[in-house]
């Protein structure tokens, strides 16, 4: 993908403390939405920014937040070794809310969406971060009681794979019950996939087993993506 949209910035946590995160613009920036992207346990990689860089090219300003400080990893253990040593309720608390608020100035509304990793953290940050208007969520949850669904006030969508090793289909459908019962707007989708299957580079040798790239069940969700976010951010 031609990449000509996107660079390296620095943003402010809630806390003051300087993050970096990879920015990329839309050709029309003026009235654009903004979406924050959260990584996978890979890191700020190329595959993520190339995510940001779809959005841009769909109208939206992107941001991904460098959780892992700089650190990328292709290796499993490495990755695992990575999400382990991240605070979870710090990043969504305030890397991805201090994300969320470089982008409130300039947009009126901001979205987030990630996956797998970025998938929980997009939960959580939908309910902690006040200033949310939309979330899209990718075949990732943390544990269901980290979730306080009555906090979470704006539209969620979410995509999720039925042969998902990692995250099973019956723990799906109770977060599904636990979001409806608590009235937020929820839109589940399910995919006849594997964990991962909207990531391009999780095809071959040396991938973890159990994930596989499905570019049919994948445009199929950047599609319901895209008319999720048009919908519900511009306004």
């Amino acid at each position: 993908m031609k990449r000509t949209t996107g660079s390296m910035i620095s943003f402010s946590r809630p806390d003051g403390k300087d993050v970096q995160g990879y920015l990329a613009r839309p050709h029309k920036p003026e009235g654009a939405p903004a979406i924050v992207v959260i990584q996978e346990w890979w890191g700020l990689n190329d595959q993520i920014r190339g995510v940001a860089d779809r959005l841009a090219q769909a109208g939206y300003l992107a941001l991904v937040p460098d959780l892992y400080r700089g650190k990328t990893t292709v290796e499993e253990e490495e990755a695992h070794h990575l999400m382990s040593g991240l605070d979870f309720g710090d990043a969504a608390t305030q890397d991805v809310r201090g994300a969320v608020q470089y982008l409130k100035q300039h947009a009126e509304n901001v979205g987030v969406t990630g996956y797998c990793m970025g998938g929980a953290l997009t939960l959580l940050a939908l309910c902690n971060i006040p200033e949310v208007s939309a979330g899209v969520v990718w075949y990732g949850f943390p544990p269901l009681e980290y979730i306080d669904a009555s906090k979470i006030k704006v539209p969620v969508l979410g995509h999720w794979a039925t042969q998902d090793d990692f995250f099973p289909a019956e723990t799906v459908d109770a977060l599904e019950a636990k979001l409806t019962a608590a009235n937020v707007e929820v839109e589940f989708h399910r995919y006849l996939a594997r964990h991962a299957f909207a990531n391009e580079t999780a095809v071959g040798p040396g991938r973890i087993a159990g994930t596989q790239f499905d570019p049919v069940w994948s445009q199929q969700a950047w599609d319901r993506t895209l008319t999720f976010f048009g919908r519900t951010l511009w306004k």
